[in-house]
């Protein structure tokens, strides 16, 4: 990386944003990150003074102004704590933009986005997610958008909730989707790109006719709901299989269990959905279901977002263990998202902490009959 002066073109659009930030640094109570790393450069308004001295040219990208700027989960904590209403997501993901056009992407990330746009998943995984599964699309009522993690790296979740739609009786499908393009958003990559994954997709949900579409992975949802609208047509309902859960009567059969839940950044702060994992699990009997201290909108982020996953594992780590760590008065940590599901694992491992941690569908499905 070279410590040049950028040309920040995407950071132009939210000047005045960064200029009403008011430096309060309400922001740092609530940061997952600036929890482990301490530093002021490394919570939202630190980032915010960053971003704009790369926008003004008073700042050269050097690489600790990178890292600064990559090692947001965008978990968007400090934006429900913040007095001044600053969207700090966008900002940040707007200066990851300018960083990436500039040639300053991390080399983690470009690994990622070079086996998107060759093998369709960022794992680099050949086989499409409805070869590997052995199912071929059709038209039906309802589609399942299974993801790329819950297809390649937690077939259990897939096929429990391939699993419970049999089990209800449901008219649905697979369709021949390719990644959703959160990961490309998320670390920067260009619009081009991007939206050509965008039109793809929701040509391949067209083609099967499908009215609605439901989705186990939270990143996948919050792409459908709230990115795709902005940039391609979607005529067809989208809803997280747990707001489907939710509304259907389910034979279930007894957890003698204590539950507690952890909220999904991507789920709840940025989706708005808390009730519906909750409701869902109200439904099984004998369950003796806490919350943790730090539930809902105030939910502490697993550390998994936001590409910090894979460009800085041990700070991601830090950071679900102390989510863990708030479980632990629970014998099952119940989450609604394959990658918190595995971040919040790598946590349990940090920790060295003995609650079970599993997806939604996947504590249903044993228990419903059908």
């Amino acid at each position: 990386m070279t410590t040049d002066y950028i040309e920040a073109k995407h950071l132009k659009g939210v000047q005045k944003t960064m200029m009403t930030c008011t430096f309060c640094g309400f922001c740092k109570s609530v940061c997952p990150v600036f929890e482990d790393i301490g530093w002021d450069t490394s919570v939202a308004r630190g980032r915010i003074i960053q971003s704009y001295g790369l926008l003004e040219k008073e700042l050269p990208a050097d690489p600790s102004v990178v890292e600064n700027i990559y090692q947001c989960t965008t978990c968007k904590d400090c934006e429900r704590r913040c007095p001044s209403s600053i969207e700090v997501v966008d900002v940040v993901e707007r200066c990851r933009k300018d960083l990436v056009a500039n040639g300053m992407i991390l080399p983690q990330h470009k690994r990622v986005i070079e086996n998107i746009l060759k093998y369709g998943n960022p794992y680099g995984e050949k086989k499409s997610i409805v070869e590997t599964l052995g199912m071929t699309p059709r038209n039906a009522e309802l589609g399942y958008f299974v993801g790329c993690t819950s297809a390649y790296r937690n077939r259990n979740i897939a096929d429990a909730t391939l699993s419970i739609l049999r089990k209800l009786g449901e008219d649905y499908t697979l369709v021949d989707e390719s990644c959703c393009g959160s990961v490309m958003q998320r670390v920067g990559w260009n619009e081009e790109d991007l939206v050509a994954l965008m039109e793809k997709n929701v040509k391949a949900v067209e083609d099967t006719g499908v009215d609605e579409m439901i989705f186990s992975c939270a990143g996948c949802y919050r792409m459908f709901k709230e990115e795709y609208p902005k940039f391609v047509k979607v005529n067809f309902k989208v809803r997280h299989v747990s707001e489907f859960l939710a509304e259907k009567e389910l034979n279930l059969s007894s957890l003698k269990k204590t539950i507690t839940y952890h909220d999904p950044c991507h789920l709840g702060r940025h989706c708005q959905v808390y009730d519906a994992p909750r409701n869902v699990l109200a439904k099984i009997p004998g369950v003796n279901f806490k919350e943790m201290t730090r539930h809902g909108d105030t939910a502490r982020c697993c550390g998994g977002g936001g590409g910090v996953r894979s460009a800085y594992p041990d700070l991601s780590g830090k950071v679900a263990g102390r989510r863990v760590a708030e479980a632990e008065f629970a014998e099952l940590l119940v989450t609604a998202c394959p990658f918190c599901v595995n971040n919040l694992k790598v946590g349990k491992d940090e920790i060295g902490s003995k609650v079970e941690i599993k997806d939604l569908v996947e504590v249903l499905d044993p228990l419903l009959s059908g």
